[in-house]
């Protein structure tokens, strides 16, 4: 049990006696650096000093009391996934005596390494510990090379260890394709999981083919695999949240709101189901339905370190839409009380106050909160990009037209938002403002043009790597600006030329070159580019 003596273990119980049980039980297996959290509270505060080896976690962390004070361990573990409090390596095993397999299933589905039914023994836990840390061991190389930012040695230290290590190749085949997809390698996760699939009908596997075809645009072919994943494994949640996202891509918000119904009928305690659920409620005008969805997450949320006030605002969008105003005001008065003071709370306070003061006639109230939302704004708020372009829209129902602009562009300098000068011009469109439309299209492209000058210093003081970043910026701010997207392919290519083939920023290159060719065909510096590009990938050995 020497192997063991340099682990360290987080136990997260509420229980003093489970505790200490725990610890013996750690003691036996050769484990004494073991450090405890009473809540999820405490552990999240820990996660967030330190990382551990192994986290042992209750799944009732209210001591069977049922008196809703904190979080459970699902919950728990949902917020260390999202804000990657747990390494990729990091060994999470969930101890519940919960005969409820909804929520056995909840906390399945966010994959914690494995999960032990009480009451065990030392050498149940033991041999749990011991199976988890061989896998560990194998794929440890490849989640390190992952972790130092080097994807294309991760992938071949997977290849070569699913030949060394048979009896791992399945986690190793899934982790390969997660870094061809975290590469925008679409195509080639697709094959991995199809591979796998000719082997064995795995859930995760049909999921991974799904999710990549949805991501090559392919969302009819991803919608038809999830209708078979579901019909033949009706508790494979992931596919729930994937065909919704397929339906809402093909226009259809009801039909994504009916699978989400579905997927929260089966396991209703995944906080962000629940919000999915009310967002796509509300755009589908299902009030009632929003309105109940945000209730479970305000309430499921109330105890979590990462609180969103943007939950509370969609609440009172429920309830003003259902004419629940007095409600309404109750949930503002929570947001107030219960949250820190910080930017996006304000945003959050004025956008929700203008909802209230618009609904009892109130129109120089609601323009005062439009504008303290708009200031929030200003000062650098991590708002959702939906909650900003509902801001936008209520700007100019309200004629803000500068603050509309204001906000607008703060979203499209946000390469991360996903939103597209064409996605601005269509918003404005439908408020009947193209005039608007055309002022922030110019803002954008001085912005682009003041960031090729950036990147050209850059590429001047030897920054390749930097100046082809800043060069992505400005082609997300003018997509069809010629001038940016030649500058573009140039600087992919010196990229290339310098530091090596890089499979995404190839084909960034060649999208470039031939929209190019489809504005301008003639453009003299189309043919040199278009040879460079092929030299690049001759050289490199890449097939054409």
């Amino acid at each position: 049990m020497q192997e063991n003596s340099k682990l360290s273990v987080l136990v997260i119980d509420p229980s003093p006696g489970m505790r200490s049980n725990l610890q013996n039980m750690l003691n036996l297996a050769g484990i004494s650096k073991v450090e405890f959290a009473v809540n999820a509270g405490t552990a999240i505060r820990q996660l967030t000093r330190r990382g551990y080896d192994i986290v042992l976690c209750e799944y009732d962390l209210a001591g069977g009391s049922g008196g809703g004070d904190g979080q459970d361990g699902q919950q728990l573990l949902e917020d260390l996934r999202h804000h990657r409090l747990l390494s990729a390596w990091a060994i999470f095993i969930m101890l519940t005596s919960e005969a409820v397999y909804g929520k056995v299933i909840g906390a399945a589905e966010l994959a914690p390494t494995d999960y032990v039914l009480k009451p065990f023994t030392a050498d149940t836990l033991a041999a749990r510990i011991k199976r988890a840390l061989e896998r560990r061991a194998v794929l440890l190389p490849t989640y390190q090379l992952a972790a130092q930012g080097n994807p294309r040695e991760a992938i071949r230290s997977a290849t070569a260890a699913e030949i060394a290590h048979p009896r791992f190749a399945l986690d190793l085949a899934r982790l390969r394709a997660e870094l061809h997809a975290s590469l925008d390698e679409h195509a080639l996760a697709e094959n991995v999981y199809r591979k796998v699939l000719a082997h064995k009908p795995l859930g995760w596997a049909g999921l991974g083919l799904a999710r990549a075809q949805f991501a090559q645009g392919e969302v009819e072919a991803a919608r038809e695999t999830l209708q078979m994943l579901v019909a033949g494994n009706p508790r494979l949640m992931g596919a729930y949240d994937l065909l919704a996202r397929c339906h809402e891509a093909q226009g259809d918000a009801g039909g994504a709101q009916k699978i989400l119904e579905e997927a929260v009928a089966i396991s209703p305690h995944l906080v962000r189901r629940l919000r999915k659920l009310g967002e796509v409620a509300l755009s589908a005008g299902d009030a009632a339905c929003a309105e109940k969805s945000f209730k479970q997450v305000v309430s499921k949320a109330r105890y979590s370190e990462f609180r969103d006030p943007e939950d509370h605002l969609r609440l009172v969008q429920a309830l003003v839409k259902r004419g629940d105003a007095q409600q309404a005001s109750g949930v503002v008065r929570d947001l107030e009380r219960s949250m820190r003071a910080s930017p996006e709370l304000d945003a959050c306070l004025g956008i929700a106050n203008a909802a209230l003061h618009e609904a009892a006639g109130n129109r120089g109230a609601a323009l005062a909160d439009l504008q303290a939302a708009v200031a929030a704004v200003r000062a650098g708020t991590a708002l959702s990009t939906g909650v900003k372009l509902g801001l936008v829209r209520s700007c100019l129902t309200h004629r803000l037209d500068a603050p509309a602009q204001e906000v607008m562009m703060a979203v499209m300098n946000d390469a991360a938002s996903g939103v597209t000068p064409d996605d601005a011009l269509r918003l404005f469109a439908d408020a009947g403002r193209r005039d608007l439309a055309d002022g922030v299209q110019q803002q954008l492209k001085v912005q682009a043009e003041i960031l090729l000058g950036v990147a050209d210093e850059k590429r001047n003081m030897g920054d390749v790597r930097g100046a082809v970043q800043t060069l992505l910026e400005a082609l997300h701010m003018a997509p069809n600006n010629l001038q940016v997207m030649i500058a573009a392919a140039g600087g992919v290519l010196r990229q290339i030329g310098e530091l090596g083939w890089d499979h995404p920023l190839g084909e960034l290159c060649f999208a470039q070159l031939e929209k190019i060719r489809a504005i301008d065909p003639q453009h003299p510096r189309l043919a040199p580019l278009t040879d460079e590009y092929m030299s690049m990938r001759r050289k490199y050995g890449i097939s054409t």
